[in-house]
């Protein structure tokens, strides 16, 4: 009902449970999945990891009751484009599904902080280890606009504060992609993270 009186958004498929996802994402394919989390089958979690496991398919935005579940976390860190707190107004969620089929992470940057925050358990050292690593592919620009991503900065903000055009700037994140073989900015932000780039210990 609140996406189908949108003109610019066709509604190609329902499912029911994760199960039926991939079926219907080949029969449709569609740009944009807005997957629930918790379904009874297969969780959309399963599901999104599925669907983004190979790095193509349609971007996945997920929908959740809790802005700080860490089950979103791993959503994100399998390729999901962003998160939905299901009580978002009707206007935004509709914003969203454009951006995202636009190549924009429905992220701020307070609610990337907070999730990217909420890592810090266990595991941390070796995720700090491996994000390393994975920055040490980068040289010393791309590294800069990865810094910024993880910010939250949009291209035009990350353009202003390094002084270069926005077209460099999305150059930067593309080879960026390629060489941390990543899906997108929400990823580069979690590594960002994971190795320190954000609490000052970069």
């Amino acid at each position: 009902m609140m996406l189908g009186g949108v003109p610019d958004l066709d509604i190609v498929g329902e499912a029911a449970d994760g199960s039926e996802v991939q079926s219907l994402v080949r029969r449709f394919a569609p740009d944009v999945v807005l997957m629930d989390i918790r379904m009874p089958t297969v969780d959309g979690l399963a599901a999104t990891e599925a669907l983004r496991g190979s790095g193509q398919g349609p971007e996945v935005v997920v929908l959740t009751t809790f802005h700080a579940d860490e089950q979103v976390l791993r959503a994100l860190r399998a390729g999901a484009a962003g998160f939905l707190l299901k009580d978002t107004p009707p206007a935004e969620i509709v914003a969203a599904v454009r951006r995202v089929a636009a190549g924009e992470p429905v992220l701020s940057p307070a609610v990337t902080q907070q999730l990217i925050s909420h890592v810090a358990g266990s595991g941390r050292d070796g995720r700090r280890t491996r994000a390393r690593e994975l920055l040490d592919r980068l040289n010393d620009r791309e590294r800069e606009v990865a810094l910024a991503v993880g910010q939250g900065r949009s291209n035009a903000e990350i353009a202003a504060g390094l002084h270069m055009g926005v077209a460099t700037v999305k150059a930067h994140v593309s080879r960026t992609l390629t060489k941390l073989d990543l899906n997108n900015r929400v990823q580069i932000a979690l590594v960002a993270h994971d190795a320190g780039l954000l609490d000052g210990e970069g």
